[in-house]
């Protein structure tokens, strides 16, 4: 008798931890391309059947750790809506890029437990998943032929938008959305979604 080996259906917390790991990828990426840290800091990893360029440098990944840790437990939570990556001059603080990421629970989700399987998760798979995302971190990597170089040493924040009601740990602090003054323009990337989650990209 033929069978049929049933799809593994995706949690609100599994979800969480898709969408997080893609924005540290993502993160990681950016710094990358737009030469926030030298080349020689960054590891090659294999994911999204791509290769990937992660900083090494044992600061950038603690500090990257604790934010994506916060974000991952947000996310579950449902109180987070944004994330943006900033770039700004080390000298000027003036900011130079903002690349924005929104986090939409979808309907179907809205609703549900962070241990109960999403009721449309069975219509897309990991492979789907990964395919969506990888789709994104090649924009991320073409970014390089359309944005202007970096000709000054810039730094880089993390900004998250979170409902009122959330959590927020002493280390974090209250910031104002640090806006392009100056020739703003947006470039939407594809998005991708979990069944769970969806997430939108664009630079700024």
């Amino acid at each position: 008798m033929a069978t049929i080996q049933k799809q593994k259906q995706i949690t609100l917390k599994g979800s969480a931890q898709i969408v997080t790991e893609f924005f540290d990828y993502s993160i990681n990426s950016i710094l990358f391309q737009r030469a926030i840290y030298p080349p020689e800091d960054f590891k090659v990893v294999k994911r999204y059947g791509l290769n990937l360029l992660v900083n090494a440098d044992y600061a950038v990944q603690n500090y990257l750790k604790q934010i994506m840790t916060q974000i991952e437990k947000w996310i579950v939570a449902k109180v987070i809506t944004k994330l943006v990556l900033v770039i700004s001059s080390l000298e000027t603080r003036q900011v130079l890029e903002r690349w924005q990421f929104n986090i939409q629970l979808e309907e179907n989700a809205s609703k549900k437990s962070t241990s109960a399987p999403s009721s449309t998760a069975a219509g897309k798979t990991e492979k789907e998943i990964n395919a969506e995302i990888a789709a994104i971190m090649r924009q991320i990597t073409a970014s390089v032929s359309f944005l202007p170089m970096m000709t000054e040493p810039c730094t880089f924040n993390v900004l998250t938008y979170t409902d009122k009601d959330a959590e927020v740990p002493s280390t974090w602090i209250d910031s104002d959305a640090k806006m392009i003054t100056k020739n703003a323009e947006q470039v939407k990337l594809r998005s991708f979604s979990t069944s769970v989650h969806k997430v939108d990209a664009l630079d700024v």
